[in-house]
């Protein structure tokens, strides 16, 4: 990895660390919901996305160098809350989709932060439950 893609990441992630709790507490904003890898507690991540039907889509702006993802990766069992209701599901990492075409079609705000701060898109749905 480069230093300048390091130095991004690193900026980006301790910008997030203190944005992060102050946005999860907004009531209509989205957040994913993942299980820790080593402690199993809940961790809440908020994010940016859309629910198409019966999936919620979003990317990933580090791909698995994101914790959230390293998460899902040892437990893809999740809780999206989308507009203050939370839902069950399942997620899945889709290496193989165009992560910046998917960003075309998900909310612009957020859409824009992950391509200019991102390094490595992943694409990743989650199979809503019911």
């Amino acid at each position: 990895m480069s230093r300048r893609t390091e130095l991004r990441f690193r900026a980006t992630t301790g910008f997030q660390r203190r944005v992060n709790p102050l946005l999860r507490r907004l009531p209509l904003q989205t957040v994913l919901e993942t299980r820790g890898r080593v402690s199993g507690l809940p961790r809440r991540t908020p994010v940016g996305g859309r629910r198409v039907g019966d999936s919620f889509w979003l990317v990933s702006e580090f791909g698995e160098r994101s914790q959230y993802v390293r998460n899902i990766k040892a437990d893809p069992r999740v809780r999206v809350r989308i507009r203050g209701r939370w839902h069950e599901g399942t997620a899945q990492l889709l290496p193989d989709d165009d992560p910046v075409a998917r960003l075309r079609r998900l909310p612009r705000i957020n859409s824009l932060g992950v391509r200019a701060l991102g390094t490595d898109l992943l694409t990743i749905r989650v199979d809503l439950a019911g």
